[in-house]
């Protein structure tokens, strides 16, 4: 479980300084967009008060503090799984993506009230509007990576 606890400290710890950099360095909560290499990447700020691309959104407390909860039990879950499973190490990598990534937001939650998202990526005349952070990709790669490399290490 080394290899997923430096995962996750390491997704963790990229993911907030990152959104600090971005967020406070440059005051991106103020200047709300800046253009990187338009339309490949810009950095728009949205504060995101629900799951994925704002669903089940809503200025209710009992909704952040629901996500906070869920989150927080989804985390202990994989951790608990995969420290029993005694996953192999890509498992580990994805346990740790997942955990450190879904911190992250916690995090978010939990000081701001909601989400920090400001990564903006468009390509070849689609117009994305929608935001993410890394936090969003360590979550997304790590629950892809549980299901590709859950029960390999076991012998039929």
């Amino acid at each position: 479980m080394r290899l997923a606890t430096f995962t996750l400290a390491t997704t963790f710890v990229l993911d907030q300084a990152l959104k600090w950099a971005v967020v406070h360095g440059l005051n991106l909560q103020e200047r709300l967009v800046i253009e990187v290499a338009p339309p490949f990447l810009v950095l728009r700020m949205a504060w995101n008060r629900g799951v994925n691309f704002g669903l089940f959104s809503s200025g209710a407390d009992v909704m952040r503090w629901g996500l906070v909860a869920l989150a927080l039990a989804i985390s202990a879950w994989v951790w608990l799984w995969v420290r029993r499973e005694a996953g192999n190490r890509a498992m580990q990598v994805s346990a740790g993506l997942l955990v450190g990534g879904a911190l992250g937001n916690v995090v978010d939650r939990v000081i701001y009230g909601a989400v920090a998202d400001f990564l903006n990526m468009s390509c070849c005349g689609i117009d994305n509007p929608f935001a993410f952070n890394i936090a969003d990709v360590a979550i997304f790669a790590g629950a892809l990576g549980l299901v590709m490399f859950a029960g390999r290490h076991k012998t039929p």
